[in-house]
């Protein structure tokens, strides 16, 4: 029987499964670490703690499952977009990696947008924020240029762990988009881009497939964590897209809703959408693409409500999210006029305004806790909704999506969202990225046929969650009130 491993790095753990042939998850892995906040607005994280995750997941994978190392025929990484780590000359990390929800090059991001957006969108396909490698760069040149000057080699997490492991320096064609110093249109690190960054082209990796099957492990390495220099090393690809890979979305048309940390919205289409609103790559399906929209803070802000204000939840129920949303169920839809914006740390999709705040606004004497409760859970569900709204306004018609992320194991949230986007939502057993990367790997190594071949083995279908029509009114009508909030209060973050 031949496995394959798939790997992932998101904003708090990495996550491992061990994948058989016939489609079987047979082990899985978590390690956590940290994401430091040296500063309001600031995230980081230290990319030796993502290895030494990774390390800890396969030793875990191999306990759990009592399989041979040469059992494994591949594995393949992926992890958050936008997170570049940087190494000096003598391949050591220069300083922690700026994480994705860092908010320290707003300034530098909005003058790329006034002196060279056109520029940028047309190399790019994306427009400038502070998520971005481009204007986080410029922020070190700045304010850090004796780190910006030892800089060798620039990668991204899951391109470090895997650096470590084979010694390649590439990327992912995928991957290369999130750094914005990408020309898409050209399969090429763009000049233009990487002097605005203030770099030279040449220190960028070599960009491969997503399914490019790399270098060996090294031996100490297979020494350390127990794996075989016979396992393949494929190349990757970064989170998002492999979560819409592992939901089953491989044709155009097909769409995902992810609540996770972040809240996302992606469609599988057929050519990019290029929209200020947008962040568009490519899909891991040659040919395809998966723009997408973004909600800042999705279950973040759920675990920011729980911890501020679900003491009682936390000290006496064993789930306490599960406490807070059955409360939130006896609270009719539109939560009587209560309303939460969950701009905790500014938002993306449709505003891309790093400034705006998270209120609640609509409260009256008769509301209870658990309307509350049910308001972040509408809140956040609003900001979808805005997400969902500028593909209508592109004339991508979602009819149907998976649903997929944390939060989407939460029945009444997933009712909320079906609600409140009008359509059905379908659950897969699984929806991890991991899987996506361990169903490339199988396809990379031949274990699969190809992607539709690891779809129709891998992806299990779940439940499915229809909107409620008369909920789904309310809402309607609740979205032109939250957007007037959001209009009215907009000018007052920003004076």
């Amino acid at each position: 029987m031949r496995y394959l491993i798939g790997c992932d790095f998101g904003g708090g753990a990495s996550k491992a499964i061990l994948l058989r042939e016939d489609g079987m998850v047979v082990a899985e892995a978590e390690s956590e670490y940290a994401t430091s906040y040296p500063r309001p607005g600031w995230a980081e994280q230290n990319p030796e703690d993502s290895f030494r995750a990774f390390v800890e997941n396969i030793k875990k994978l191999f306990h759990s499952s009592e399989i041979s190392p040469e059992q494994i025929c591949a594995i393949a990484l992926d992890g958050a977009t936008h997170t570049a780590v940087l190494l000096d000359k003598e391949d050591k990390v220069i300083r922690p990696a700026i994480y994705w929800t860092d908010l320290r090059a707003v300034r530098e991001a909005e003058e790329l947008k006034e002196s060279h957006l056109d520029k940028i969108v047309k190399l790019s396909a994306n427009t400038p924020g502070a998520l971005w490698t481009l204007p986080q760069l410029m922020w070190l040149r700045r304010n850090e240029p004796e780190n910006f000057a030892r800089i060798h080699k620039i990668m991204s997490i899951k391109d470090y762990v895997r650096y470590r492991l084979t010694g390649d320096y590439v990327t992912d064609s995928i991957e290369a988009c999130g750094f914005m110093l990408y020309d898409v249109n050209g399969g090429k690190w763009s000049r233009e881009l990487c002097s605005l960054a203030g770099i030279d082209p040449a220190i960028m990796p070599k960009v491969v497939p997503p399914e490019e099957i790399l270098s060996s492990i090294k031996t100490e390495i297979c020494r350390e964590c127990g794996l075989s220099e016979k396992t393949k090393v494929i190349a990757g690809a970064t989170d998002t897209v492999m979560e819409v890979y592992a939901s089953g979305a491989i044709q155009p048309g097909q769409a995902t809703v992810k609540l996770a940390t972040a809240g996302r919205i992606c469609a599988v289409t057929e050519k990019p959408l290029i929209d200020g609103n947008l962040v568009c790559y490519p899909h891991v399906c040659p040919g395809l693409w998966y723009p997408g929209t973004a909600t800042k803070s999705c279950a973040a802000s759920f675990r920011w409500y729980r911890d501020v204000f679900g003491a009682y939840e936390k000290e006496h129920y064993e789930d306490a999210y599960a406490k807070m949303a059955a409360d939130a169920a006896q609270v009719r839809a539109g939560s009587d006029g209560l309303f939460f914006h969950p701009y905790l740390q500014g938002e993306l999709t449709p505003y891309q305004d790093e400034m705006l705040k998270g209120s609640f606004t609509g409260i009256r004497a008769f509301h209870t806790r658990a309307h509350f409760n049910r308001a972040v859970l509408e809140g956040i569900a609003y900001s979808l909704k805005d997400c969902f709204y500028c593909f209508r306004e592109l004339g991508a018609d979602i009819k149907q999506a998976g649903i997929i992320g944390g939060g989407a194991k939460g029945e009444l949230w997933r009712q909320i969202v079906a609600d409140m986007l009008g359509i059905p939502l379908t659950k897969a057993e699984r929806d991890d990225s991991s899987l996506g990367s361990a169903m490339l790997a199988g396809v990379a190594c031949g274990v699969f046929e190809n992607y539709e071949d690891s779809v129709a083995r891998c992806v299990k279908a779940g439940s499915v969650t229809y909107p409620n029509p008369d909920c789904a009114a309310v809402y309607e009508e609740g979205f032109l009130r939250y957007k007037k909030f959001h209009d009215a209060l907009a000018g007052v973050y920003h004076s």
